[in-house]
């Protein structure tokens, strides 16, 4: 089951399957599908949450039980398409994504958070492509993405031993962006996304993604003559 969550500007994706610790099946990729779908077609949407359902697990990769009637190179490639295409889209999401690591994080989980934009972890959650242990690899765009974010080295390092990395030592290799103690982790990245919701991240997120100068600096201009730039600069001046 996936949840999505609308309030005022924030969107927040709940993959809820506690049976199975948020592992992704087929029926969950639909789901996800007609979830983004939805926020595609959503106005106002600012700021995107992914989180699994619970305080064990994020999301605990793919679901072993279904996804072992998987047999051949072409339904296997198929699979890894489609969740690999449902990950490009968090990746492409306009608005930013943050990643919110309730639990622990394994597999395929570990490549749903890296699609997001910032990862925000509970202190005691745990992040690993442990992929190998299967004999496989990350399929759904997760090693390319583990690259871009703690170099090629690292990457192959971590994914090609299926090292088990605690949330303080995935945020010191930068795999993590912020670590917050498990009492406050609800409050924690429901501010972060607020914050984020409040401001221009959407336009900072596509100039960051690589836009040309004219682009960059069209993107500020727009900002600059809207109403919500001058209520805040009023009440900057008035502050002063």
């Amino acid at each position: 089951m996936v949840d999505v969550e609308l309030d005022d500007g924030l969107a927040v994706l709940t993959i809820d399957r506690p049976h199975s610790r948020n592992a992704i099946s087929l029926d969950t990729m639909a789901e996800l599908e007609k979830a983004l779908d939805s926020l595609d077609t959503s106005e106002g949407v600012r700021a995107l949450v992914i989180i699994g359902a619970g305080d064990r697990a994020f999301v605990s990769g793919g679901d072993l039980k279904e996804l072992s009637a998987i047999r051949t190179e072409e339904e296997a490639a198929a699979m890894a398409w489609r969740m690999r295409t449902i990950c490009d889209r968090f990746a492409e999401f306009p608005a930013p994504v943050i990643a919110a690591l309730n639990g622990h994080a394994y597999g395929g989980g570990a490549e749903v958070a890296v699609a997001a934009d910032i990862r925000i972890a509970a202190d005691d959650v745990k992040i690993a492509f442990n992929q190998v242990a299967l004999e496989i690899m990350p399929a759904w765009g997760g090693a390319e993405r583990l690259a871009a974010l703690v170099g090629p080295s690292k990457a192959l390092l971590l994914a090609g031993t299926g090292a088990v990395l605690d949330a303080a030592e995935a945020e010191r290799v930068g795999l993590v962006d912020k670590v917050v103690p498990r009492a406050a982790f609800d409050e924690g990245w429901r501010s972060l996304a607020r914050a984020l919701a409040n401001r221009p991240a959407g336009e900072i997120k596509r100039v960051i993604g690589g836009v040309s100068r004219d682009e960059a600096v069209a993107s500020f201009a727009r900002l600059w003559v809207a109403d919500e730039h001058w209520e805040a600069a009023e009440k900057v001046t008035k502050r002063r």
